[in-house]
C-alpha cells in the first residue's frame, strides 16, 4: 500500500490507510495526516471490470470537478475545498496509478467534518433535491459530449430491452415459461418507456450531464445537516435529467423495499416526492418546459428500467446482481413492477405537484 501512495503527489506525511466498508464496487481507504492541520486523503481501488475505460472515467471526474470549482470561484463562494471533490494526480501526471498487477488506484483529498445520511425524510429530501439540482445547474453549460459514458448505455432503456430480448431468446435456465405475466406486463409498456429516446432523436429532448446515482448517501452533509458536496462521481455521464430525478424517487419515495416480498407494502410517498421536487426545481433553473413536464414520467422510466434489469438477470441465471436466495431477482422484479403500477396510479397527482412548483 505504501508503494501505491508513493505514486501520488501527496506532500505531507500520512498514516497507514484504514479500510472503509462503504459502497459495493470500489475498495476504499482513509489516509489520515500525521500532523494536525495538514490534509488527509481518500484512496480507492477502481473496479476496472465495471469501469473498463478508467482513463475516460477519471477524465470525466476531472472535468466535472474543475468545472464546478470554477463556478464556485466565480460566484465568490468560500470553503470551496469542502464543496467539490479534488483529485490528487499521480507523479506521472495521470489521474490514477496502475500497478504491475493491473489494479487501478486513485486518490482524493478528504473532505473533513462531514457525514452521510441513509434515511430520507421530507426535510432531507428537499435539501437533497436542492443539492442535485444545483449540481446539474453548475454543469448545464458543460457540453455533454465532452464526457464519455463510464458505463455505456447505463440508463438507455432501449438497450436494456435489447438485453432482455436476448435473455428471452436464450432462456439459459428455462425460466421464461413461468413468468409470462411479467413478460406481458413489460411488453405493454415498451412503447411508452422508450419515449425519451425517441424525443432525443427528434431533437425535442436534450441530454445533459447527470450523476446517475442520485441517492441521499451520495451527498456529504456538514454538522448542521446542510449538504456540502456531491460524491461518488463514477457514473457522472451524459443522460436525461429525467433519469436522475426518477432514480432518487425509485428508492426514496418508495414506502416498501427494493426487494420487498410483499407488494402491498409498496406505495409512492407523495410527501417525499413533493419535497424533493420542490428543492430540485428551485435549483434546476435550466430545465425546459418539456423536461419539467416529463419528471413524473422519469420516475416510471427508472422503476421500469430496474424491473427490466432485475428480470433479465433472473432469466440469465443471476449473473449480475448478488442474490441472498434463489428467487431474489424475481422478487426484486415483482417489487419494482408494483412500484411502476403505483407510480402510474398517482401520475396525475405527481403532475399536479410539478405544475404547482413550476
Amino acid at each position: 500500500m505504501k508503494e501505491i501512495l508513493n505514486q501520488f503527489v501527496i506532500p505531507n506525511e500520512v498514516a497507514e490507510p484504514q479500510p472503509l466498508k462503504i459502497g459495493f464496487i470500489n475498495d476504499s481507504f482513509i489516509i489520515r495526516a500525521k500532523n494536525k492541520g495538514e490534509k488527509s486523503y481518500f484512496l480507492q481501488r477502481i473496479n476496472h471490470h465495471i469501469f473498463q475505460n478508467v482513463e475516460g472515467l477519471q477524465q470525466n471526474i476531472w472535468k466535472v470537478t474543475n468545472h464546478i470549482r470554477r463556478k464556485l470561484e466565480a460566484a465568490g463562494e468560500t470553503d470551496i475545498d469542502r464543496k467539490v471533490l479534488q483529485l490528487v494526480p499521480a507523479k506521472d501526471g495521470k489521474l490514477y496509478y496502475q500497478t504491475p498487477e493491473g489494479d487501478y488506484w486513485r486518490v482524493y483529498v478528504l473532505i473533513e467534518n462531514t457525514t452521510s445520511q441513509e434515511k430520507v425524510t421530507p426535510a432531507s429530501a428537499e435539501l437533497t433535491g436542492q443539492a442535485f439540482g444545483r449540481f446539474q445547474r453548475q454543469l448545464s453549460d458543460l457540453p455533454f459530449d465532452e464526457l464519455c459514458e463510464s458505463i455505456p448505455n447505463f440508463h438507455n432503456i432501449e438497450f436494456r430491452l435489447h438485453q432482455l430480448d436476448d435473455a428471452l431468446a436464450d432462456d439459459p435456465k428455462h425460466r421464461k415459461d413461468d413468468c409470462k405475466d411479467v413478460i406481458d406486463w413489460i411488453d405493454r409498456r415498451r412503447d411508452e418507456m422508450c419515449l425519451a429516446e425517441r424525443l432525443f432523436r427528434e431533437g425535442k429532448l436534450t441530454k445533459r450531464i447527470n450523476h446517475c446515482d442520485t441517492k441521499v448517501n451520495n451527498i456529504l452533509f456538514d454538522q448542521d445537516s446542510k449538504p456540502m458536496c456531491i460524491v461518488d462521481l463514477d457514473t457522472v455521464m451524459p443522460g436525461f435529467v429525467l433519469s436522475d430525478f426518477g432514480d432518487f424517487m425509485r428508492t426514496a419515495a418508495n414506502t416498501g423495499l427494493e426487494d420487498d416480498p410483499n407488494p402491498d407494502n409498496i406505495h409512492v410517498d407523495l410527501d417525499i416526492f413533493r419535497a424533493y421536487a420542490r428543492g430540485y426545481i428551485k435549483e434546476a433553473t435550466f430545465l425546459t418546459p418539456l423536461e419539467k413536464q416529463l419528471l413524473p414520467y422519469g420516475c416510471r422510466l427508472l422503476s421500469y428500467m430496474q424491473t427490466v434489469r432485475f428480470f433479465t438477470d433472473w432469466l440469465n441465471g443471476d449473473t449480475y446482481y448478488k442474490i441472498l436466495y434463489p428467487e431474489h431477482n424475481l422478487v426484486r422484479t415483482r417489487a419494482q413492477l408494483r412500484l411502476v403500477e403505483e407510480q402510474e396510479r398517482v401520475a396525475d397527482k405527481m403532475a399536479e405537484i410539478i405544475a404547482s412548483l413550476s
